[in-house]
């Protein structure tokens, strides 16, 4: 054990594993609090905008000396851990034009707004501490040398959270490697008795996961799942601390909308049939009740259909008939040429985001324009396509109606009951009515909402549950409240580090909201073309870690001398990644759409990473420059929410002005810069010597 520690001393593997264990936590926070705090599902991107504050407070509080330990993580980590799962917190998400599904099915939405900024603030607060020792790191080796071990620590813990969620294991587990890595690196440090209290608050942590779990309950990619049973004896499923599922048998269902399209076409037969949103199985068991000839039943969620699997009391998923996916809805469609005589979209309704960086749902991509395009082209010739769901409103019901009809050509049937439940049908089966009645029951007509007309959702403007662009009060209310907190803590840490503000600098600030947003469109952009799972997200970040990475060797190896070259090769790779938008890459073979979609994507992030990295490498005040980067990205992050006006493409845009901004900074405004780049001369030669003395061992 102690020549682990003595090993640890080494400055280079401190820096990996600060870096990793930032990372990890980081993680951990974004995937732990929204399953312990109702409805901040939808608000996971405030959480990473509080782990950039966070780390950019600790490494300016980290220039003070005596303050470059980490004891006092375990101590904030207890309060944060303590007042989550103690405390009954949830956020407040009501309102009329945008929609959260789940507010209807519980009572717990009458809270505190204030506990969105509570929860910002404790893991910012949390993150600080443990990113004190991460400026004495950076400020203790050459910048791109720091940043090389920074970036290779943060792969590290991407990693090894990616694999303990792919493993499906639980909080207990992910805090007790977090325990083991802080346990490391206070052994590695200068901690003195500090070190005591610090173990035994890491130790009631575990008491306070290993407590937290039930007997029922089992943690997917994307959910904290819990089980009951009712007094029925049937199956109830709740994620996130709200009302998900039921698993019904056909002969006890009582939501009219399951039966609804069978009654409406009465001993109709469906040869090929697919079932997006598949779940736990009622559905998929319907259909097989309905004379089903084959089912292809999509789910996201692995452990979702796993509990119809083991569950379900008609026992669908067991069926020959069945074949069983766990993939994106748009992705299979995408990558499968089968014509359906019947395709459903039951259900499809998340209560999280697909990642912590855009304001994008897991079923987003599913209710678009190009989506419900892709449905049709996938109908047989006499095929039908069914939506239905509990809409929450009728501007949902209408806007839903107008899109089917406008992908389609022609209107779909329609019928509503009590509570904005309705069901959809449209396609071919629909179409040989001539407008008139299906042979079975009734429908009925869409409700009048009058103005504003709600607006269709697009791949590019993919909110089906905004009625029209605007950014909603409790948005604006949390912005606010994150970017006083954010000043605060900024002018406190500045205080105690003992940090004058003329050493921050706008030029790297700037890149940081820039690379955030670009950060942001391209993991959307992937999103749409690769599908909306937590593996293709997990991946997309590793790979933009990866291009960080290159881009710092290629800075090494190359010494470019001019930034001007870059600038420009940048803005080149952002305007055809304007001109071709994502969808425009939907094509086939797969291979060339990989290869076009990780062109056009990536060029512009490997670019960006050229651009940091040339400034990077010769700043006399790495921790600086870091600080000041990560909080220009918590910026970045509130810039993101531009798109709901928007949509993504215009994020191009800004992220261009933002580059420009940077380049003016690093060539016209140096005043404005870092030192290095204010000293005159070109940006690229002011520190040549340093770099060549470790330039071949980097390289």
């Amino acid at each position: 054990m102690a020549g682990v520690l003595d090993r640890l001393r080494g400055n280079r593997t401190r820096l990996v594993l600060t870096s990793g264990t930032l990372l990890f936590v980081e993680l951990l926070l974004i995937r732990w609090v929204p399953a312990e705090v109702r409805y901040i599902g939808f608000f996971s991107n405030f959480l990473l905008m509080a782990s950039f504050l966070g780390i950019g407070v600790g490494i300016l509080l980290g220039r003070r000396r005596g303050l470059n330990t980490i004891a006092l993580f375990p101590i904030l980590l207890v309060i944060v851990v303590w007042l989550i799962t103690t405390l009954e917190l949830n956020v407040q998400v009501k309102s009329t034009d945008e929609l959260f599904f789940g507010l209807a099915e519980s009572s717990a939405a009458d809270i505190n707004f204030l506990v969105l900024p509570l929860v910002f603030a404790l893991v910012a607060a949390l993150m600080a501490s443990i990113a004190i020792p991460l400026g004495p790191l950076l400020r203790s080796m050459p910048p791109l040398q720091a940043y090389a071990w920074d970036i290779t620590g943060s792969m590290i813990g991407i990693a090894g959270f990616t694999i303990l969620s792919a493993a499906g294991t639980d909080p207990i587990v992910w805090f007790t490697v977090v325990s083991v890595l802080v346990v490391l690196l206070i052994g590695g440090s200068d901690t003195g008795w500090l070190r005591y209290p610090a173990v035994v608050a890491l130790a009631f942590v575990l008491f306070l996961a290993y407590n937290e779990g039930g007997p029922n309950e089992i943690w997917s990619p994307y959910y904290r799942i819990n089980t009951y049973t009712g007094g029925n004896g049937e199956m109830y499923v709740n994620v996130n601390g709200i009302p998900h599922q039921a698993l019904h048998p056909v002969a006890a269902q009582k939501e009219q909308f399951y039966d609804q399209l069978y009654k409406w076409f009465p001993g109709r037969q469906y040869p090929q049939v697919l079932i997006v949103g598949a779940g736990s199985g009622t559905d998929v068991a319907m259909a097989l009740a309905n004379g089903a000839g084959h089912v292809d039943a999509v789910e996201i969620d692995p452990a979702i259909q796993q509990l119809g699997i083991d569950n379900h009391p008609d026992h669908p998923y067991q069926d020959p008939r069945v074949t069983r996916y766990i993939n994106d809805g748009r992705a299979f469609l995408r990558n499968t040429d089968k014509k359906y005589d019947l395709v459903i979209f039951a259900l499809p309704d998340s209560l999280t985001l697909v990642s912590s960086t855009a304001n994008i749902r897991l079923e987003s991509f599913l209710f678009t324009q190009q989506s419900f395009e892709s449905v049709r082209d996938h109908l047989s010739p006499d095929g039908v396509f069914v939506v239905y769901n509990y809409y929450r409103d009728n501007w949902l019901i209408s806007k839903i109606d107008s899109m089917l009809t406008d992908a389609f050509g022609s209107p779909p049937i329609m019928q509503s009951y009590d509570a904005f439940k309705a069901i959809f049908a449209v396609g071919p089966l629909i179409e040989s009515l001539h407008g008139g009645p299906p042979p079975g029951d009734s429908v009925g007509t869409v409700p009048d909402v009058g103005d504003p007309v709600p607006k269709p959702a697009t791949d590019d403007w993919p909110f089906l549950y905004l009625r029209t662009p605007f950014i909603a009060d409790h948005y604006i209310a949390g912005l606010g409240f994150a970017l006083i907190i954010a000043l605060l803590g900024v002018l406190g840490a500045t205080r105690v580090g003992g940090t004058s503000f003329r050493k921050f600098s706008p030029h790297f600030f700037v890149l940081g909201a820039a690379f955030l947003l670009l950060e942001t469109r391209s993991l959307v952009s992937f999103s749409l073309l690769f599908g909306s799972t937590w593996l293709v997200n997990a991946l997309a970040f590793f790979a933009i870690l990866a291009s960080v990475l290159l881009a710092i060797f290629v800075n090494a190896r190359l010494r470019i001398r001019r930034a001007g070259i870059l600038y420009g090769l940048l803005f080149v790779a952002l305007g055809v990644a304007f001109v071709l938008p994502p969808e425009s890459l939907l094509i086939d073979p797969p291979w060339l759409r990989y290869l076009l979609a990780g062109v056009v994507a990536f060029a512009p992030v490997f670019l960006a990473n050229l651009v940091f990295t040339y400034s990077f490498r010769d700043t006399p005040t790495a921790d600086m420059a870091f600080a000041s980067n990560l909080l220009g990205a918590m910026v970045g992050g509130t810039l993101e929410y531009v798109a709901l006006l928007t949509g993504y493409a215009f994020l191009l845009v800004v992220v261009a002005a933002l580059y420009l901004l940077a380049w003016l900074f690093a060539t016209r405004w140096r005043r404005l810069a870092d030192v290095a780049l204010a000293s005159g001369g070109d940006p690229g030669s002011s520190a040549e010597p340093v770099a060549a003395e470790w330039e071949t061992e980097l390289v």
